[in-house]
């Protein structure tokens, strides 16, 4: 094993190549499938509460008063009012034409209000989808990729809200201009419904080809963007290499197959206006030239003006909305759930199996970030065989940057190894469930709850008498007095204090494989004694990542990695076999035999304070991620 400093893995090839898969988009096997699966998800945020609905319709009559009521008010305020003389009565229909606005005004406040209690849990599904999704694909890494596909769940949550506003709209407005229109003159709805019918028709025809030109420009937006993103990081390269002109055209042809997609979206996107213009301008032609007709058949000159109220200021408006709405949210909400629901990517299996105990393998593991042009990276880990009993208890040993952190990732299935395998009770470590096994790394994580939701997050229905074992176990319980029960505020603990709560989490979970990822640094030295020999009392496998030497002489066994090769062995063999381990720890066993009597002052410094510049007492050897200091 070779001794290396780990940064954080740069995007590799194999990552470059997942995503210009996801960016060319599903095959149509796929977006078969992903079109079901986005009618189930739409279905399903709009059935989840079913009297939201109820109320959804309720509000919306009340919105579409002045709808129902505009054209006949205006047709009764001439006929039975101004034309006949009789300007008051004309002005008291009127009067109720303003009164109908009152109770609209009322119900658009509350329509808007259930609208948003639809689409914000449906943003949140989509949400914990792709977060789920990107974290068992590995790419949660990829902060812009992960970006890009929250900023499409929002987009998607947008276009739900606006075609339920619109598509409500459109149906009440024409339900309540047919009822008004049927009361005033049953022979002007022909001439009104047949144009509006015909309209609809030709827009619902078009559709298809505007989904289909709508997804072509978003993978072409999508391919242009992560050319010119390609472009702008390597332009140092490009430049060193004389690739000025290759480069250029390369991104030249995205830009213009971008151009030729807008264009074909425009093309189709004018079919709308030929909607809108039979749909709603139509039948006022067909009014105007039909008066003559309709005045023989005894429509007065009021009902005539009362239709075209109708059709001008109810109907056209909601069938414009109709078309803007599902041209625009439409398309874009099948497309976007599209991609949301089918984002091809490797299909890597994640946290499905369950391990037949949890004996720990590593046969020839190697691991390296990121890669090189000219010759692979050097490995972090290299050729590395390691057997860990069920039951065990193993401290890691090494200097800074020396592989301790990525050995943890490894065993806990964050990190594949590019050679060998790592095996927890015989499955692949990436394959087991997550139960079986725990890392807590040095950042704990508390969330705003109390302390029992915290400490029972990994174990519900702990029993309460269970929780307050734990408490006392990992010294909570002052914490847990001055909570008394309240909300946890994770800014106001101590770090400490966070990682008291991430392990005695860990010690109610259910997890037989725990590995300490130095998760007890910010503790001081009685209070880690305390929560390791917890740990170790507890049944199953421990394995510590090692802040100070006091956490190695706990252990049953210590691998210490020194960056050429790995030791494994009791502390007694560990210190006739490594130079460096002796070294660490050559003076404590002469001064104190028993190291959880260690005086307070005799305690290795942690590395800020080594870093200081303060000298450390050379009987105490140092903090153990200062060795290579």
């Amino acid at each position: 094993m070779r001794r290396r400093t780990p940064t954080a893995p740069p995007a590799e090839e194999g990552e470059q190549t997942v995503e210009t898969r996801v960016t060319a988009g599903p095959g149509t096997g796929a977006r078969t499938a992903a079109r079901a699966d986005a009618r189930r998800v739409i279905a399903s945020a709009l059935l989840r509460d079913p009297s939201r609905l109820l109320w959804l319709a309720c509000w919306s009559l009340a919105e579409a008063l002045p709808a129902l009521t505009g054209g006949y008010a205006i047709a009764r305020a001439v006929d039975d009012g101004f034309a006949a003389g009789r300007p008051g009565d004309g002005l008291l229909w009127l009067g109720v034409l303003a009164a109908a606005w009152a109770p609209a005004a009322v119900a658009a406040r509350r329509v808007l209000l259930l609208v948003a209690g639809i689409v914000e849990p449906f943003r949140d599904e989509l949400l914990r989808r792709v977060v789920t999704g990107a974290l068992r694909a590995g790419r949660g890494g990829d902060s812009s990729a992960v970006a890009r596909m929250n900023h499409q769940v929002e987009l998607a949550r947008d276009a739900l809200g606006a075609i339920i506003t619109v598509v409500r709209t459109f149906v009440f407005t024409l339900v309540s201009v047919a009822v008004g229109l049927t009361t005033l003159a049953p022979e002007v709805v022909p001439l009104v419904l047949a144009p509006v019918a015909l309209g609809l028709g030709l827009f619902l025809v078009s559709l298809p080809a505007l989904a289909r030109r709508q997804r072509e420009f978003i993978v072409a937006d999508e391919r242009t963007a992560a050319a010119v993103a390609a472009m702008a990081g390597g332009l140092r390269d490009v430049t060193a290499c004389g690739g000025e002109a290759r480069v250029a055209a390369s991104v030249g042809r995205e830009v213009s197959r971008q151009a030729a997609a807008t264009r074909a979206l425009a093309r189709v996107t004018a079919s709308r206006t030929l909607s809108l213009a039979v749909g709603a301008w139509l039948p006022v032609v067909l009014l105007l030239a039909g008066a003559p007709w309709l005045v023989r058949q005894g429509v007065t000159g009021g009902v005539i003006l009362g239709s075209l109220t109708y059709v001008m200021q109810s109907l056209a408006p909601a069938l414009g909305g109709l078309v803007q709405g599902l041209g625009v949210s439409g398309v874009r909400l099948a497309v976007t759930l599209e991609r949301i629901l089918h984002a091809p990517g490797p299909p890597v299996p994640h946290g499905d199996r369950d391990p037949d105990g949890v004996r720990l393998e590593l046969r020839g593991v190697r691991f390296a970030y990121g890669t090189r042009r000219h010759k692979a990276p050097e490995p972090v880990i290299d050729g590395l065989d390691l057997d860990v009993p069920e039951g065990d208890h193993l401290a890691v040993v090494g200097p800074s940057g020396i592989g301790k952190s990525t050995l943890a990732a490894l065993v806990a299935g964050l990190l594949t190894p590019d050679d060998g395998e790592v095996l927890v009770g015989g499955v692949p470590a990436a394959r087991v469930r997550p139960a079986a096994r725990a890392l807590i790394p040095q950042e704990a994580y508390v969330f705003p709850g109390t302390l029992a939701e915290n400490l029972t997050y990994l174990a519900p229905g702990t029993p309460p008498e269970r929780v307050d074992e734990a408490v006392a176990a990992f010294g909570l319980t002052e914490l847990a007095r001055r909570t008394a029960g309240g909300p946890l505020d994770p800014a106001e603990l101590s770090a400490g204090e966070r990682q008291l709560v991430a392990l005695a989490r860990t010690y109610l979970s259910p997890a037989r494989l725990v590995v300490l990822d130095e998760s007890t640094c910010h503790l001081d030295p009685a209070a880690e004694a305390r929560a390791e020999a917890a740990f170790a009392a507890r049944s199953g496998t421990v394995i510590v990542v090692a802040h100070r030497i006091s956490s190695a002489l706990r252990a049953r066994r210590v691998l210490v990695m020194d960056g050429t090769h790995v030791l494994v062995g009791t502390h007694e063999e560990m210190v006739a076999a490594s130079p460096l381990y002796a070294d660490l720890v050559g003076h404590w066993e002469g001064r104190w035999e028993d190291p959880e009597r260690l005086p307070a002052g005799a305690v290795a410094q942690d590395a800020d304070v080594a870093a200081g510049g303060g000298p450390q007492p050379a009987a105490l050897g140092g903090d153990l991620d200062r060795l290579d200091a």
